[in-house]
């Protein structure tokens, strides 16, 4: 069974678009590592997510990490998200959407996807209007790239006609 740890921005973005449960649809349980979670209800986080953070659901699991400082680029949440990922053995997924912490992952030899890739994987089972969820994400301060999107949303029309 693949282990999936969230980084910050996907469980933030995914709870401002009211579709944080299907984290637990797509995956059954997420390691959120304690940094993340301080990130999550740090007081500039949007009310509804310091919220959600407060009250984790049973699926949402909290591992303590020890990540020492780093001269990275990457901020403490991605660097805490590999550093308990390196820790694991087995199959890992990072749940993160930064892409330099994108590209440290893979580096490191981690499958990792975003908030639009939990969105993609989340439409092929029909468990979210793709559409709607991007419109939603874009009133938000959440970068989506019009060709990615474009490319998303026609694959998703064409997987609905078939």
């Amino acid at each position: 069974m693949t282990v999936v740890i969230s980084d910050t921005s996907p469980i933030n973005y995914l709870v401002l678009i009211g579709q944080i449960d299907l984290l637990p649809a797509l995956y059954q349980s997420v390691l959120i590592p304690d940094v993340v979670l301080s990130e999550l209800l740090d007081e500039g986080s949007p009310t509804v997510v310091a919220a959600w953070a407060s009250m984790l659901p049973a699926w949402a699991e909290v591992v303590i990490t020890s990540v020492g400082a780093s001269g990275s680029a990457l901020d403490a949440g991605e660097l805490a998200a590999i550093t308990l990922a390196e820790s694991l053995t087995g199959e890992v997924l990072l749940l993160m959407d930064d892409s330099d912490g994108r590209a440290e992952a893979a580096r490191r030899g981690f499958r990792v996807t975003g908030t639009l890739g939990v969105l993609r994987a989340a439409a092929q089972l029909r468990l979210v209007d793709l559409g709607l969820s991007v419109e939603k994400l874009s009133r938000t301060n959440f970068y989506l790239s019009p060709r990615l999107i474009a490319f998303l949303l026609t694959e998703d029309r064409n997987r609905s006609s078939r």
